[in-house]
C-alpha cells in the first residue's frame, strides 16, 4: 500500500503547511477552488499540527477533515476499480469504513512531525466533467520542490477533493492499481477486506501503546 504513505505525505505537507499564499492572478480559472485549498491548509495547521493533542482527538480531527474536505465514497469506489461492481452491498460498505479507517490509524501521528515547509497555490484550471485542478508546490528546504494538482469537484456549494497528482502521477490511479494486486493474490475482494482489517488492528494497538 505504498500509494497511500506516498497519498498521505503529501496531505500532511500540503494540508498542513504554515505558509499558504493566496493564488496568482494569472492562470487562475476558479479562484473560488484556489482559496478552498487555502483555507484547507488554514485549518489543517490549526486542528492537527499541534503536538500537545492527543492522539484520539487528532484522529477525530483528521477523520473529520476527510469527511468535510474529501469525497471519500467517491475515492473509495474509484480505487475499488472493476471490483466495485462485483462487490456486493455489504463489501462495499465495509470497504468504505475500513479505507478511511485505515487513512486516520495509519497517517493521524504525522501531523505532529509537521516542520513548516511551504506550500504556494499558483492558479487551477477548468477540466471536462465538471472539476477542477488546482496546481500547487511544495517548498522542500533540503530537496527539490514537489509539483501536485488537486482535483476538486463541487459538492453542496463548495469543494471536495477527488484526487491528489504528485509530480504528474495520480494517487487514487496508483491506489487502484494496488489494491488489484491485493484482490489477486487474495483471492477477491475479502482478501483485502481482510488485509484493511489486520492493518488497522495493528494501527490501533500501536496508538494504545
Amino acid at each position: 500500500m505504498t500509494a497511500l504513505r506516498a497519498f498521505l505525505a503529501v496531505l500532511l505537507i500540503a494540508a498542513a503547511s504554515v505558509v499558504v499564499r493566496p493564488a496568482v492572478a494569472a492562470g487562475d480559472a476558479d479562484p473560488a477552488a484556489s482559496a478552498f485549498m487555502q483555507k484547507l491548509g488554514n485549518d489543517a495547521i490549526d486542528d492537527l499540527t499541534d503536538p500537545a493533542v492527543p492522539m484520539p482527538e487528532r484522529q477525530v480531527r483528521f477523520r473529520r477533515l476527510l469527511d468535510e474536505h474529501f469525497d471519500m465514497p467517491a475515492i473509495a469506489k474509484f480505487v475499488l476499480g472493476r471490483y466495485w461492481r462485483t462487490a456486493d452491498e455489504t463489501q462495499r460498505a465495509e470497504f468504505q469504513k475500513l479505507f478511511q479507517d485505515f487513512l486516520v490509524g495509519s497517517y493521524s501521528a504525522r501531523f505532529s512531525e509537521y516542520r513548516g515547509e511551504a506550500f504556494k497555490v499558483s492558479g487551477s484550471n477548468a477540466e471536462t466533467g465538471g472539476t477542477v485542478l488546482v496546481h500547487s508546490k511544495i517548498d522542500m528546504p533540503t530537496s527539490e520542490d514537489i509539483r501536485v494538482d488537486w482535483r476538486l469537484r463541487g459538492r453542496g456549494g463548495d469543494y471536495a477533493i477527488v484526487d491528489i497528482i504528485v509530480e504528474g502521477v495520480s494517487m487514487a490511479v496508483t491506489q487502484r492499481s494496488e489494491f488489484a494486486a491485493v484482490i489477486q493474490s487474495r483471492g477477491g475482494v475479502d482478501g483485502l477486506l481482510e488485509a484493511l482489517r489486520t492493518k488497522n488492528a495493528q494501527s490501533a494497538n500501536n496508538s494504545a501503546e
